[in-house]
């Protein structure tokens, strides 16, 4: 894990990373997701197939 070496040195934006590079700069870089909440969906409901059922035949004695 890294450490922190100073706090609010610059101004965050909802959707970048930011990180320090090899030569000690800060870079910011855009994620992939963009920081934006999900709005939710409504579940379907799915339908019950029906079964039909094969009438049983009587055994003659």
């Amino acid at each position: 894990m890294g450490k922190v070496i100073k706090k609010n040195v610059i101004t965050r934006k909802p959707g970048y990373l930011y990180y320090v590079d090899g030569q000690g700069n800060v870079c910011e870089a855009k994620m992939s997701r963009g920081g934006k909440k999900k709005k939710k969906k409504a579940k379907k409901v799915a339908k019950k197939k029906t079964v039909k059922k094969k009438a049983k035949k009587k055994k003659k004695r």
